[in-house]
């Protein structure tokens, strides 16, 4: 375990070796998150979306990372199905054999009494317990490691293990879960997408007991041609979808890796798995449309701006140089002339140029583009030339009228601002009032405070030593050291002049 964040935290330092301790390579690291088990190959599945984190070398096996491990056995497997089921068993029959074997739990095949044909999902026996001693131990291990990261990297390390331990923890809940499957019907019921739906009288914290789906499995490209299914509209239907999910709702499905994803003989798209769904804020979900509505125009001074809103990039960074490698980087994808290949090493070589640059990445962010890097690497395995800003972000263009809560008609949006216009006079009203009676009072943005309190304290570091040497020629003038202090208030003075 030490040998493994040793390893990551080499790996985002960029060095070589800390105390004799090198790196693991990447085939052995591999292997070494397997033995750990479920904790840390979901670490390890956030870490896969981190490329300002890790080389290509490195990312490649965290990305093909799987957690399929023997299902528990027959001992282990009855405790859980007693405890979950007891004497009420509902079954008439129930595959003993698993269908899919996971880290946190296990898939079975069964049939109710009632006829219905299911899908049962058991927790593995201890999961949760184990899963708790190993965030204790890797919060441990990041307060341990924490004072040698920059203050940039030092908030990404944070925000990455914040949100893996909640999704984990949620994901040894299967309450959890079934509440995000009641959820998606309710909120996507009309989006003609299909999900599982959970059998609430049947279900527990350790099993859920949902509608059974067949279907051929979206990175399948020789099952769906068997199909006849149409790639173009699939893609098009995915990427609408996640749009919705988005930029409309903010309720979005944060793990749709092509086990997740089926689709069935009508050619309906089916998601599976809704251990980790993630709820994107009001704040973010603006800034992210207002980051698409740049992207779209081109207008890469507000497209840096959404992107400090987001936290993705430092509010003390340089809007200058961060404009410049913003129009490069769309520079390479409005080439038609590349393949995805080229583009993205292309992409990389200006990625590797800005790396010393104060980028950052909250919480909410990690998984939009965990989500976005899978869409990109599905539509490159069915459309030639397929790239991710080129063809997805008209289809996030045609949807930001609706993310913005405007009506179809001009009509019924000119008559719904005129609705609200008195109460957007009577707020500026008691603006103007409070402005006049001195009372105003005028919130920072988080990110904003945390560059303002980056940057006094980078001050205060400034002119620190200037002030001392000032006291220092005080104190030995006091002493009556005449000569010496008046050498260290002179140097004293200097140091501030040119610091001030």
């Amino acid at each position: 375990m030490f040998r493994f964040l040793a390893t990551i935290f080499l790996l985002i330092k960029k060095r070589d070796s800390f105390l004799w301790i090198t790196p693991l390579p990447p085939r052995a690291l591999h292997g070494v998150i397997l033995d750990l088990g479920a904790s840390f190959i979901k670490l390890a599945q956030v870490l896969a979306t981190r490329s300002d984190f890790f080389d290509e070398s490195y990312l490649e096996p965290l990305r093909t990372l799987h957690d399929d491990i023997p299902p528990m056995d027959h001992e282990a497997f009855s405790r859980v199905f007693e405890r979950s089921f007891g004497e009420s068993d509902p079954f008439l029959e129930f595959a003993s054999k698993p269908l899919a074997s996971a880290s946190i739990g296990q898939v079975h095949r069964a049939r109710l009494k009632s006829g219905e044909e299911v899908a049962v999902k058991l927790l593995r026996e201890g999961i949760g317990a184990r899963v708790q001693a190993d965030i204790c131990i890797i919060t441990f291990f990041n307060l341990l490691f924490r004072p040698l990261f920059s203050p940039y990297t030092k908030h990404s390390v944070e925000s990455v293990l914040l949100e893996f331990s909640s999704m984990i923890l949620k994901e040894v809940n299967l309450a959890q879960e079934r509440y995000h499957l009641e959820l998606f019907w309710e909120v996507y019921r009309e989006s003609g997408v299909l999900f599982p739906l959970p059998f609430a009288d049947y279900c527990t914290s350790e099993a859920l007991v949902m509608s059974f789906h067949e279907g051929v499995r979206f990175d399948d490209k020789e099952g769906l041609l068997t199909l006849g299914v149409d790639f173009g509209s699939l893609m098009e239907k995915l990427v609408e979808f996640y749009v919705e999910q988005m930029l409309v709702t903010g309720l979005f499905h944060a793990d749709p890796h092509p086990g997740n994803l089926l689709v069935d003989a009508s050619g309906n798209l089916i998601f599976l798995d809704f251990g980790m769904v993630k709820k994107i804020s009001t704040p973010t979900r603006i800034a992210i449309i207002e980051l698409v509505k740049a992207a779209h125009e081109r207008d890469f001074e507000h497209y840096i701006l959404a992107c400090k809103k987001l936290g993705i990039i430092a509010q003390e960074a340089p809007s200058g140089e961060m404009e410049e490698f913003a129009s490069r980087m769309f520079a390479i994808f409005d080439n038609t002339s590349l393949d995805s290949a080229s583009m993205q090493k292309l992409a990389f070589e200006v990625l590797e140029s800005m790396r010393d640059m104060p980028f950052k990445l909250p919480q909410e962010a990690i998984y939009i583009l965990r989500v976005s890097a899978i869409i990109e690497g599905l539509g490159t395995r069915y459309i030639e030339n397929f790239n991710g800003i080129k063809d997805i972000l008209p289809i996030l263009q045609k949807n930001l009228s609706r993310a913005l809560g405007m009506r179809e008609g001009l009509l019924e949006g000119i008559w719904s601002e005129a609705k609200s216009l008195p109460m957007s006079l009577k707020h500026l009203k008691n603006i103007l009032a409070k402005a006049d009676e001195g009372e105003l009072r005028v919130r920072i943005a988080q990110g904003d405070a945390e560059a303002l309190a980056w940057r006094l304290r980078g001050y205060i570091r400034g002119v620190l030593p200037g002030i001392l040497s000032l006291l220092g020629a005080f104190f030995l003038l006091g002493a009556g050291f005449r000569e010496e202090a008046f050498w260290l208030f002179g140097a004293g003075i200097v140091w501030l002049f040119y610091k001030v």
